[in-house]
């Protein structure tokens, strides 16, 4: 799948390795750190506590276009005001990562772990309840850090008519402002690039507390104590913003109060008299008038920027549709929806369309049957067209004109969003959704597909998983043999084995390939209705390489099981076989060449099935567990030639290879699995 591309300029060196920035997530419980974090993380995170102690961070590796960041969720935070131990171990890491200043040095509990200072804070709002998260922004804008700051839930904001001028709340907080629905991964994308311009000009350009400054009155009895923390000694020994130890000093009688007394006890001793001195001359104590100011100055910084009405608000069908397939629970309705599409291509249009063109090829070659070196070769020669016209025409040209018409609606982009956290189970990103509903259609333009939305070690697992994916020729035969022979439950239990096996051989390659991938932030595009031309131009560019690419190969497979059978090798290949065939699967030895030839096509294999056992009535000569076995055996062994010839191009060699050794020795596990309890179960029935 393709995502949105958006030209920037290239302000700088790229932000990767060395240079790469650490962005903390921050702000209350609640309001959506970590739906964000989710969206954008790996496929592997990592879990560590703070000194050892409190609750735990979670931090991942993320691409952002050409940068990365290293993206850290701490742990929420409701204020600075009456710190409690929680709190002040956040703010302790935000301060100072693992460099703890002199002060705190004598601890029982140490940092344990790497964890440097984070450069960006990335502070999460409730947009239904912006004025208490305004208030937590003013504290954290005394660390004197760049900032960019989520406005998050806003379509519960807009639910209650609540209209949020973004760009006034930017221009008083000082940093940019993003409005985001992070559960439905709307507005992430834009919300990381803003991340990563602020990173770019975090040294020069950092939020500071004067962008909501305290009340006059207040910052006029702040003067005494503001001086004890410009104290050389006491800012050596504390290692914090003038700003925000000034501020600690003066509302709070716990850990920065208890460390100036303790290491400084003259300096605490002018603190007390500060503090008396201010409560004097205010009308209340001094840390309520504090804690009062930052709620008032929180309030008109709101209504400010907030009123009701209904400007920006989506049209009722957008809310609708991403309702349907971004909700955290209905969007799953919307991605079934998209699934159960897909298997209507692929069982209904798809056979339409086979009936009425593949089909009458075949039977028109049907009776050609040569004699001679040179009409079997022939004969090869087109079955080998044959044979490509029956990927192209039927399954591949109507089942990508269908996903890329999801694809330029924006769908398929809120299908990946949702599936994503899934895929991540298997070492991979919710972007290989759509070459996975290929792979339903044909495996060819899957891999075709698997190309544009991955690279590396994702391109690598998700071409071998999508072989392991019932095509429509392997799920013809199921229906056909299993829907007659085994009845329907048999027939639903054959198909819920490819997920499991799926999911299992998954968890192999993460121990073949065990490195993980950035995490990935999905692009949300708007809703748009696609033109013809770019349908067309898009399913062209999915489709060219089956011509170049597979009908080479498909020529020669076909060619060589041409020759096998006209110089009479049936027996042979048969008899090398038996260890297959007889001892390992239970089948009747004659069923070796069956096997052999569903490389070229599956469908040949059903064919084949019929003629080699000389009856179309498999139940005279194969029990139910025999049916049952094949089917599963077939089901998962071997790509066939078309798709090899796609993972030569994707992978190379090795790999290719590798994924028909994979798939025999996973075919040969599952079918013997299935056999060997199916005859336990009969011998144990009689």
């Amino acid at each position: 799948m393709t995502a949105p591309v958006t030209v920037s300029p290239l302000v700088g060196p790229s932000l990767r390795g060395s240079r790469r920035p650490r962005v903390a997530i921050v702000g209350h419980a609640g309001v959506g750190k970590h739906s964000i974090f989710r969206a954008a993380s790996s496929t592997a995170t990592h879990h560590e506590r703070l000194a050892g102690i409190g609750p735990a961070y979670e931090e991942c590796l993320v691409e952002v276009g050409i940068d990365q960041i290293s993206l850290v969720a701490l742990p929420s935070i409701d204020s600075f005001h009456h710190l409690d131990d929680d709190a002040a171990v956040v703010l302790k890491y935000l301060l100072w990562g693992d460099r703890w200043p002199a002060i705190a040095h004598h601890e029982a509990h140490q940092p344990e772990h790497s964890f440097a200072a984070p450069d960006v804070l990335l502070v999460v709002l409730d947009a239904t309840a912006l004025a208490r998260g305004l208030e937590l922004a003013q504290e954290l804008m005394a660390l004197g850090k760049a900032m960019v700051f989520a406005l998050n839930r806003m379509d519960e904001a807009r639910a209650r008519r609540q209209f949020i001028n973004v760009q006034s709340l930017a221009a008083k907080l000082g940093a940019p402002v993003v409005p985001t629905v992070a559960h439905m991964g709307l507005g992430l994308a834009d919300l990381f690039q803003a991340t990563v311009r602020a990173a770019r000009t975090a040294g020069a350009a950092r939020t500071q507390a004067a962008a909501c400054p305290a009340s006059p009155h207040i910052q006029a009895q702040l003067s005494g104590i503001a001086a004890i923390a410009r104290d050389p000694d006491v800012a050596a020994a504390f290692a914090t913003p003038e700003s925000l130890l000034t501020l600690q000093l003066a509302e709070n009688d716990d850990y920065f109060a208890q460390e100036l007394l303790a290491h400084f006890p003259a300096r605490h001793a002018e603190l007390v008299a500060a503090r008396a001195a201010a409560d004097a001359a205010l009308p209340r104590p001094l840390a309520e008038e504090i804690h009062a100011d930052r709620h008032h100055r929180a309030a008109l910084c709101y209504e400010d920027a907030t009123r009701p009405g209904q400007e920006g608000e989506q049209p009722r069908w957008q809310r609708w549709a991403d309702d349907l397939f971004l909700h955290p629970r209905w969007g799953f309705v919307g991605t079934l929806a998209v699934f159960a599409l897909v298997l209507f291509f692929v069982f209904e249009v798809s056979a339409v369309l086979d009936a009425l063109t593949v089909a009458r090829l075949v039977e028109w070659a049907e009776p050609w049957r040569p004699t001679t070196l040179t009409g079997v070769l022939a004969r090869a020669v087109v079955e080998g067209f044959i044979g490509l016209a029956g990927i192209v025409i039927p399954y591949m040209i109507p089942l990508v004109l269908l996903l890329v018409f999801l694809e330029e609606t924006g769908i398929m982009h809120r299908v990946a969003f949702v599936v994503d956290r899934g895929f991540h189970r298997l070492g991979l990103h919710g972007g290989v959704a759509l070459p996975f509903l290929m792979g339903l259609g044909c495996n060819v333009p899957a891999l075709a597909a698997t190309a544009a939305v991955t690279q590396g070690r994702d391109r690598t697992v998700a071409a071998l998983l999508i072989t392991f994916l019932p095509c429509s020729a392997r799920s013809a035969i199921i229906l056909a043999v299993g829907g007659k022979y085994l009845g329907g439950l048999g027939v639903f239990g054959l198909f819920m084995l490819a997920p499991i096996v799926v999911s299992l051989v998954g968890k192999l390659l993460k121990r073949r390939y065990p490195e993980t991938t950035p995490g990935m932030i999905q692009q949300i595009p708007a809703y748009a209705m696609p033109t013809l031309r770019a349908v067309l131009v898009n399913t062209w560019a999915r489709s060219r390489d089956i011509v170049t690419i597979v009908l080479p190969l498909l020529v020669a497979g076909s060619i060589v099981l041409a020759l096998l059978e006209h110089y009479g090798a049936d027996a042979w290949i048969n008899f090398l076989l038996t260890p297959v065939t007889m001892w390992w699967l239970g089948l009747p030895l004659v069923l070796g060449v069956p096997i052999l030839f569903g490389v070229l096509r599956k469908e040949l294999s059903l064919l084949m099935i019929f003629q080699a056992l000389g009856t179309q009535e498999l139940s005279g000569v194969l029990d139910t567990v025999q049916i049952a076995t094949f089917l599963v055996f077939l089901t998962f062994y071997v790509p066939c030639v078309s798709t090899f010839a796609m993972m030569l191009k994707l992978l190379g060699r090795r790999e290719a290879l590798y994924s028909v050794a994979l798939s025999v020795g996973v075919a040969l596990v599952i079918a013997a699995a299935v056999r060997w309890p199916l005859e336990l179960f009969a011998l144990l029935a009689r």
